[in-house]
């Protein structure tokens, strides 16, 4: 059993009041690391009152984008002045949500929520593409005749076919594709579990990362009363829709006073980690309203 530690006790991004776009709150980053930079993307909004996508108010408008920050150490980040995908007509009204960010060959994917702002059955997945992290192009939204949500993509391919992770409420699903269009071949992989800190449902965090015992899952887990967590799995490297291992116990909950204090109260939420010099970066948005950091030695993940 393995808990990640929090590199440090306060966030390493918080809203922004000069940039009206991210005033209100940062949150819900990805993560990737090249050539030296940890890149996040990171959700963020303009609007005091950030909303929950799965409880809409559409008396209360607001509008969410991604940002884009860079750091060299991985604490101390850098942001752009702009965000660097917003909302483009393509059922997002509403905003751009909580990225995930994986490299296939020479391309970067970002797999997001698009939020029309209707209800829940007015959120899809959707994906942009870029091939320098700066520049993106939107693709195409990946499962367009259902709401669906936490997605993200394998890095590489398995038997010569995209895998996609996604969320079918309450469960984590699996599809796979030819062309990252069309995706067929659904499977439910992992379950909410009665009785425990994940017993409401369940959702990816990033995509999975490759250690020596196969893919590491980080997920989150919602609990009765609203309260999210992110645990761990291990999937097997050749076939990621069978979980070899579950922790019982989660890797990090919400505790300091800004994880448990803000726009929703008592959350952890990831959407992305990465391994740098052997060792796990996972980032967070604590209670929607900033991001912090922790991590692991990769040695001492342990099921």
């Amino acid at each position: 059993m393995f808990r990640l530690e929090r590199l440090q006790d306060t966030p390493i991004l918080s809203p922004n009041r000069n940039n009206d776009w991210e005033k209100a709150a940062v949150f819900n980053a990805a993560a990737f690391y090249e050539n030296g930079i940890f890149h996040l993307f990171y959700r963020a909004s303009d609007n005091s009152f950030v909303l929950d996508s799965e409880k809409p108010d559409p008396k209360r408008k607001f509008t969410s984008v991604i940002g884009h920050a860079t750091s060299t150490d991985g604490i101390h980040f850098e942001r752009s002045d702009k965000p660097v995908l917003a909302p483009m007509g393509m059922n997002d009204s509403w905003g751009v949500e909580d990225p995930r960010l994986t490299k296939i060959e020479d391309t970067y994917y970002m797999v997001y929520t698009a939020f029309g702002g209707k209800d829940w059955s007015d959120v899809r997945v959707s994906m942009a593409s870029s091939k320098d992290l700066v520049n993106w192009s939107w693709n195409a939204i990946l499962l367009p005749d259902e709401p669906n949500k936490d997605a993200g993509l394998l890095p590489g391919k398995i038997n010569s076919k995209y895998v996609l992770f996604h969320r079918r409420v309450p469960s984590i699903w699996t599809a796979v594709s030819d062309d990252l269009i069309h995706w067929y071949d659904h499977k439910v992989i992992m379950t909410p579990r009665e009785g425990k800190w994940d017993s409401k449902k369940i959702g990816i965090a990033g995509p999975p990362v490759e250690i020596d015992d196969g893919w590491l899952l980080i997920y989150h887990g919602v609990d009765e009363n609203n309260v999210y967590r992110l645990g761990a799995a291990l999937l097997d490297r050749d076939d990621p829709n069978r979980v070899i291992a579950r922790q019982d116990e989660p890797i990090l909950e919400p505790k300091l006073e800004w994880e448990v204090n803000g726009l929703v109260p008592n959350v952890v939420f990831s959407c992305g980690g990465c391994i740098v010099d052997d060792y796990l970066y996972v980032y967070y948005g604590a209670a929607d309203t900033h991001i912090g950091v922790a991590g692991i030695p990769v040695k001492q993940i342990i099921f």
